[in-house]
Parts: structure tokens; sequence; C-alpha cells
């Protein structure tokens, strides 16, 4: 089963770290075998009273494969750079 990478982006503090960011995950995403599946976009709650931000997910060919590059070394000062310019929730999830 592939696994998936959910992030909602609450709040945005720092632009430049962000953006800093954002250049350089694509291709470590690439690199374990995952593609972005949301990068933001409209969107509508239709049940419950969750209230997403801006919502990223992240495909990966397994759900081993998604904790593989979320918990690897290469991910790690990216994924702090990430965590220093946005509050974020995330979660790892297996699926189809």
């Amino acid at each position: 089963m592939k696994g998936y990478c959910l992030f909602d982006n609450v709040q945005v503090n720092d632009v430049k770290k962000l953006e800093a960011y954002k250049e350089k995950a694509g291709p470590l995403v690439t690199k374990y075998g995952g593609k972005y599946i949301i990068l933001g976009g409209q969107f509508s709650v239709v049940e419950g009273n969750w209230r997403p931000t801006f919502l990223v997910m992240i495909e990966f060919p397994s759900y081993e494969k998604a904790n593989q590059w979320y918990h690897s070394e290469e991910y790690r000062e990216l994924k702090s750079l990430r965590l220093s310019a946005v509050e974020s929730n995330a979660i790892i999830v297996e699926g189809l």
C-alpha cells in the first residue's frame, strides 16, 4: 500500500525560510519515490469542524518509504528549516 504525508501549514512565520525549504525539498521527495499530490488550493469542509489552512500531501510508494523520507538524515536539516518557518500539523498515513 502507498504512504502519504499530509501537512496542514497553519501559519507561515518566515516566508524566506519557507522558500528556501521548498527549493530543496522537491528533489529529496523525488529521491524517495514521492510526488506532490496536493499543494494548497481551494477546499471545502463538508463534515465536522476541522479548519485546514494550507494542505500539502505527498504520495510515496509505501508507508515505509514515507517514514524513511520523513525520518531520514537527509531530510533532518530541511525539516528543521520548515519547522522554523511554519506552524503545522502532519500525519503519515497508509492508503491506496
